[in-house]
């Protein structure tokens, strides 16, 4: 895996999350990222300095990456981009709406300098439409998005816990690059690739726009229970602690009842006897449910789910995360030590990738200002 990508080049200036979610995929493979930074660093940084005076974002996106420093206001530091990006096989760049542009890397001349080349443009609306222009952050196109409108309970819509629109502009990149390399085999052009915050997260939502669209139906914030199925969300165990499970079909809500709730009868309940009325009485349902869960621990709880065959899933704390029995793990070298991260998702021929060293500020700018500097140009500042 780590040499899959061997041999291609990519020079992206990025910053914060989705642009370096795309190259870092790539430098995961095996391909040679250098990241373009401004002399004060990608601002993500400085998101926080949790893992031992690093950004956990930084230090989960950047890996394997050459950090340059770059003054795209100097002619020297814009010569020397040029000539990087005129040996390179993909350019990545997620800054402001425009600003490539201004600086004279437009992706239409570079691709005509390098019809080999694959362009990639990160940005939160896309490049047209009347919103092309707006500044655009995870938080922003969650709520702009109609990602906000479902997802949270009765008392108000919440954040996703994670920059999942960041996420998924990143990962559908990595995949339009995927193909444009694979197509590159075959006709020897590159492409230019648009990509949005709103519109990767845009193609998330399609299930509740359908139904929205055709059906009507605005899906409703149900916070951890399932809006048309009962029961099936989440109930604490007397520890405080909460399991959240499944019941699929009639069997399984028998089963349920005689040997996880010990209360048979329950079943044959005309209130609760198909998921229609137990979804009409869920008030009454959960109350039941409660009384029995509210004596046992959490735990004793999965057990009894296990052993019935009940699917279910602890609601994991931090704390239940960071000793979860089912994690892999990676390491990667950073500029103050070795860091153990969650494995990525997927394992080939059952191995994870190898990571390269997460790059203190501009950490390999001299040694590319050597291998690149244009003729004629003189050495810029580190």
């Amino acid at each position: 895996m780590a040499s899959d990508l061997s041999g291609l080049f990519v020079v992206s200036v990025e910053q914060a999350v989705a642009a370096p979610y795309l190259s870092g995929r790539l430098a995961e493979a095996g391909a040679r990222v250098i990241k373009v930074e401004r002399p004060e660093g990608d601002f993500a940084r400085q998101y926080d300095h949790l893992v031992h005076g690093e950004s956990a974002y930084f230090v989960w996106l950047n890996r394997g990456k050459e950090s340059v420093c770059l003054d795209l206001r100097q002619e020297d530091d814009k010569a020397l981009l040029e000539e990087m990006i005129s040996r390179a096989d993909v350019f990545i760049q997620n800054l402001a709406p425009g600003a490539i542009s201004r600086l004279g890397f437009a992706p239409e001349r570079l691709r005509e300098a390098n019809p080999r080349l694959i362009t990639v443009s990160i940005s939160g609306y896309g490049e047209d439409g009347p919103y092309r222009d707006l500044k655009a952050y995870d938080l922003l196109v969650q709520a702009e998005s109609g990602l906000s409108s479902i997802t949270g309970n009765q008392e108000g819509p919440a954040r996703v816990g994670v920059s999942v629109c960041d996420i998924s502009a990143g990962m559908t990149a990595h995949q339009a690059v995927l193909q444009a390399l694979f197509a590159r085999e075959r006709s020897g052009e590159g492409r230019h690739i648009t990509v949005s915050l709103y519109h990767a997260l845009a193609d998330w939502m399609n299930v509740p726009y359908l139904q929205f669209a055709y059906g009507g139906k605005t899906p409703a914030r149900s916070g951890l229970n399932h809006p048309t199925i009962a029961p099936y969300g989440a109930y604490a165990g007397s520890d405080g602690k909460e399991v959240l499970f499944s019941i699929q079909n009639e069997r399984e809500w028998a089963i349920l009842c005689r040997d996880v709730l010990g209360r048979e009868e329950v079943a044959r309940d005309p209130r609760f006897d198909s998921n229609s009325n137990r979804v009409a009485n869920r008030a009454a349902l959960d109350d039941i449910i409660a009384s029995v869960f509210g004596t046992i621990p959490r735990d004793e709880i999965a057990e009894r789910l296990e052993a019935a065959r009940i699917a279910y899933g602890r609601v994991s704390t931090m704390d239940d995360l960071v000793a979860h029995p089912q994690n892999r793990y990676v390491e990667a070298d950073t500029p103050t030590g070795p860091v153990r991260l969650l494995a990525p998702g997927a394992l080939v021929d059952g191995h994870s990738p190898a990571f390269g060293p997460v790059p203190a500020l501009g950490a390999d700018t001299d040694r590319v200002r050597g291998e690149f500097a244009p003729a004629g140009v003189g050495r810029a500042r580190s």
